[in-house]
């Protein structure tokens, strides 16, 4: 059997442009998360007017280093609405900063990556104090950021969204906007990868891991509804949301000695991220963070208290594993922006000894792949075929004791993740 990674990556093949991840600047990283901790504070509710501190000139910051990395490579639009709850009493204005490369040549099709701006201290609601977010979630925003830098210029058939969100310590609003947005927009998802916390190396109690880096994923789809449940109960699925399938894909794209550890669960323990609200709207999504987390440099008003250094500054971080984090995500954003949409199966293998598979053509797909797993197994095991039509005979395969998925694959052999031929599999967006 052929191992989850190398199936995933052989999946990737050659996109139409092959991504310049060796251009990631390690050195460019590094001045953004400085210049976002020199703010002082992002918090969401801080200042939206004055010029040099707070989360109004740390946005007109980030728009003006995509306008000069990117220029007319990108539209820049600001989506923005008004908010109000637990963790913003009084109504309070959000905008999220968003690029927007356009594919080719299908631009509704999209892929998007994201990072929070805003930051808080150890007071969730002091919009006044330092708060310098190095960590969380500078690294993230930087990463966005670099992305465009190295991306922006070249060509895909798929558009790529670069976002840098607003209020997510207050509640996930600047995520919920921008889904918001893409629904208005009618994109077609394929993914959204989500960066939060992606720039330290070493926890809390000491723990070093710089050769991995964490992708959380939902199981079952947060938008099902009782029916889509009682049917993966009885056939399956609770494993192979859009979402599951997407952390599949991105474990096939790290580099020698750096390699991504799924963790199968929608967020850490009590914990949620901005990829969240559109797992909630029936989107792919994962959130990409650090291996091991650093407690003492989360949330936390800077200080020295009992012999402890508290306090999320940019002298923690470990900008070697940063440029890492981001040398993945630009080879995922390269590799999605250039395959086409996953197709959604059906299958039928019922009081059968064959298995028949189903599924509608996809924009952009020359040919498909069949793919089946032993319903125990954590990850794709084997490509049963490829064919040009849009259903496939498997004889002598019964259906009872396998998985099967479609991948779809462009003239140039882009390929695109895997969907599930089961309940709640299909990335078609809601």
């Amino acid at each position: 059997m052929k191992t989850i990674a190398f199936i995933a990556a052989a999946l990737v093949a050659t996109p139409v442009v092959a991504a310049p991840a060796d251009a990631v600047s390690e050195a460019r990283l590094k001045a953004r998360v400085m210049r976002l901790a020199a703010f002082g504070t992002r918090h969401t509710l801080s200042s939206q007017t004055d010029p040099v501190r707070g989360i109004g000139a740390a946005r007109t910051w980030a728009e003006g280093e995509f306008r000069a990395a990117c220029g007319d490579a990108v539209q820049i639009v600001k989506p923005e609405t008004m908010i109000t709850g637990k963790r913003a009493p009084n109504p309070t204005r959000l905008v999220d900063v968003v690029a927007i490369q356009r594919g080719a040549e299908r631009p509704d099709e999209v892929v998007i990556v994201q990072g929070h701006i805003d930051s808080i201290r150890g007071d969730f609601m002091d919009p006044v104090g330092d708060a310098p977010g190095a960590n969380d979630d500078a690294s993230g925003t930087s990463l966005v950021l670099e992305s465009a830098n190295v991306l922006c210029h070249s060509h895909f058939p798929g558009t790529i969204v670069y976002a840098v969100l607003s209020g997510e310590e207050q509640g996930l609003y600047g995520g919920k906007l921008l889904a918001d947005y893409a629904r208005a927009q009618h994109w077609t998802v394929k993914a959204v990868l989500n960066n939060d916390i992606v720039g330290n190396s070493r926890g809390s109690d000491g723990t070093v891991d710089d050769a991995h880096v964490r992708v959380f994923s939902e199981g079952p789809r947060a938008n099902a509804d009782a029916a889509l449940t009682q049917a993966q109960r009885l056939i399956g699925g609770e494993n192979d949301s859009p979402s599951r399938n997407l952390s599949r894909f991105i474990a096939g794209l790290g580099e020698p000695g750096f390699a991504v550890r799924q963790v199968w669960r929608a967020d850490r323990m009590g914990r949620g991220g901005d990829h969240l609200p559109f797992e909630e709207a029936g989107y792919p999504a994962i959130r990409i963070t650090v291996a091991v987390e650093n407690y003492e440099a989360q949330h936390q008003t800077p200080r020295v208290e009992g012999g402890h250094v508290y306090g999320d500054t940019p002298d923690r971080m470990d900008f070697a594993y940063l440029a890492k984090v981001t040398r993945l995500n630009v080879r995922a954003l390269a590799a999605l922006a250039a395959a086409p949409v996953p197709p959604t199966g059906d299958v039928n293998g019922a009081v059968k000894t064959f298995t028949t598979l189903g599924w509608k053509a996809v924009p952009g797909a020359t040919s498909y792949a069949i793919w089946r797993r032993r319903t125990d197994a954590p990850g794709w095991e084997e490509k049963m075929l490829t064919t040009s039509a849009t259903t496939a005979l498997l004889d002598g395969v019964r259906g009872d004791d396998w998985f099967f998925g479609v991948s779809a694959i462009a003239a140039d052999g882009s390929a695109s993740p895997i969907a599930s031929a089961l309940p709640g599999g299909g990335f078609a967006n809601p």
